[in-house]
């Protein structure tokens, strides 16, 4: 296995140490992981999702350092690190893609240009039907996105690849991740004894909603790009959880950087808030789902 070539993109740098601290991130993870549906029937109902979905949603911590190049020089075995998908809806290779193309973007948040954005244009939100834009509010509060995020989340994307489902590749893409899939749930349902409903409800669930805590409040449209990307004070917990992505002015900054370094280029700069905050309007909308700017603004301000 050779280290990978080195390149001058951000998103893949060319490391030539491995990275013990998140090389023990996934021993953790997945030892916590075989333990928690091992175990599954010891573990009191009301903890199994708080412990279930705090694996699965570090998972995809994980699996956002393997993105930026981490944890060592190579390529494929950073991959295979974390090619199980234990949340389920979401192909590696894809959230990878579209990952990359939202660093790519300066146009962050703009419906039609950042492919992680959860805004539309004002053309697309006024032609909506009314249930649907009453569900992209409530998306839009945090009890929205804890709640009803996972399956707005899930059934979009699903809509979106089946679209692009002709593309070259991509079918191929799909098999790869059924396979994976397939894997996890006969661990989990054949192996454990557990019943599927009680992975998807502890488990996967869960994990997609701890993760959309994380990306409630990291980006807001602005007419500048610098104003677009929040960084969010958080105890311990959560900054683990997320490995340091609250830190995420930084993160845009140097993407290259490992999560454990993060800290340290966001120095003494400014908090654009906090996840206490964030529970204090728990009910109430951020703005609108609508995006102010439109499609893909292209404005030399951004």
């Amino acid at each position: 296995m050779q280290p990978r070539a080195r390149r001058s993109h951000a998103a893949a740098p060319a490391i030539d140490r491995v990275e013990w601290p998140t090389v023990c991130v996934a021993l953790a993870i997945y030892l916590g992981l075989g333990l928690l549906t091992w175990f599954h029937a010891s573990i009191p109902v009301w903890l199994l999702p708080l412990l279930g979905g705090y694996f699965v949603c570090w998972h995809g911590s994980l699996q956002h350092e393997v993105v930026h190049g981490h944890p060592t020089p190579w390529t494929q075995l950073n991959r295979a690190m974390v090619a199980l998908p234990v949340a389920l809806w979401m192909p590696f290779s894809r959230y990878r893609e579209t990952h990359l193309a939202h660093h790519r973007t300066e146009a962050i948040t703009a419906p039609g240009c950042d492919p992680e954005s959860f805004y539309c244009t004002r053309a697309q939100w006024h032609a909506m039907p009314r249930l649907r834009r009453i569900l992209l509010s409530a998306n839009n509060t945090l009890i929205g996105r804890l709640t009803l995020g996972p399956l707005l989340t899930i059934a979009s994307f699903l809509r979106s690849e089946w679209k692009t489902l002709g593309e070259p590749g991509r079918k191929a893409v799909w098999l790869r991740h059924c396979a994976g899939v397939t894997i996890v749930l006969c661990w989990v349902t054949l192996v454990c004894g557990m019943p599927l409903w009680l992975y998807l409800l502890a488990f996967a669930w869960p994990g997609l909603s701890l993760t959309l805590l994380r990306s409630f409040h990291e980006h807001q449209p602005a007419a500048i790009a610098a104003d677009r990307t929040n960084s969010l004070r958080a105890p311990l917990w959560l900054r683990l959880l997320y490995l340091n992505n609250n830190y995420h002015g930084a993160h845009h900054r140097r993407p290259d950087l490992s999560w454990y370094e993060l800290p340290r280029l966001h120095g003494n700069r400014r908090w654009d808030g906090s996840y206490a905050q964030l529970f204090a309007h728990f009910w109430q909308r951020k703005d609108s789902p609508a995006h102010p700017l439109g499609d893909c603004p292209t404005s030399t301000t951004m």
